[in-house]
């Protein structure tokens, strides 16, 4: 039987976003850029509550959230695995996904004054930074 996999993550209290949220978005971003691989096992919901100091519900509503939008897949009696990748949007919902976001990231910048190629080639660099882990 496979060992769960170590879930890295780090809970930031000053971060606006809910805690379930935080969970959710690091799962994403390990499995997007392979750091999670297709049948991983991921630590147990207490497991992962008693590594990050937080209530169980909140990691099971996490789990949950990921299991619904296909990033993981439950194993009756065995636990949570990283699912086979796949398209788990539809086109229209990526791009619909992909406006909101540039939307606040452009809300965001703007007013902090940089210009826009030194924002350009910092967003190229942190791109940089995922590929190789992605082709690891």
């Amino acid at each position: 039987m496979a060992r769960p996999q170590a879930l890295m993550i780090q809970i930031a209290t000053g971060d606006p976003r809910p805690i379930g949220k935080q969970i959710v978005d690091a799962v994403r971003m390990k499995i997007a850029t392979s750091e999670l691989k297709p049948g991983d096992q991921l630590p147990s919901v207490r497991g992962l509550a008693q590594q990050l100091t937080i209530n169980p519900n909140t990691v099971a509503k996490a789990y949950a959230e990921l299991t619904t939008e296909g990033w993981l897949e439950s194993r009756q009696g065995m636990g949570l695995y990283v699912a086979e990748a796949r398209q788990r949007l539809s086109d229209a919902e990526r791009e619909r996904r992909l406006d909101d976001a540039v939307g606040r990231f452009i809300n965001d910048v703007i007013p902090l004054g940089f210009p826009p190629g030194e924002v350009q080639a910092r967003v190229a660099h942190e791109f940089q930074q995922l590929v190789p882990r992605k082709r690891a």
